[in-house]
């Protein structure tokens, strides 16, 4: 069991910034179609972090065209390159999958102040 938390150790990204759920993400996307790869950018508010340590998954929503779309990154990802936070959110819970149901300006999250 300690070989595989040593193995999970190292595997894990050391460059990971501080963020939480109700934050504004900027996430680095490695995309690879055919030879050719690129980076794309998908920004949107984190709704949910789950689990811990090199299984580290957090979900990002956005809408785009009236369409809501939700994507689940694996955090400790090689195809993850980098998360920027845009704006800090202030949120009172530790999933918002509420924000599904709201629309226009309902669905927005307060700002942090720090």
């Amino acid at each position: 069991m300690d070989a595989l938390k040593l193995i999970a150790q190292d595997s894990m990204k050391k460059d990971v910034p501080q963020f939480s759920v109700g934050d504004t993400v900027k996430v680095h996307v490695l995309i690879k179609e055919g030879d050719k790869s690129r980076i794309q950018i998908f920004e949107g508010t984190v709704i949910a972090k789950k689990h811990g340590g090199i299984s580290e998954t957090f979900t990002v929503r956005r809408v785009a065209h009236g369409c809501g779309i939700e994507r689940v990154f694996p955090l400790h990802s090689p195809v993850v390159e980098k998360v920027e936070v845009v704006r800090y959110g202030k949120v009172r819970r530790a999933k918002l999958y509420y924000l599904r149901d709201r629309v226009g300006k309902a669905a927005k999250v307060k700002e942090a102040l720090k």
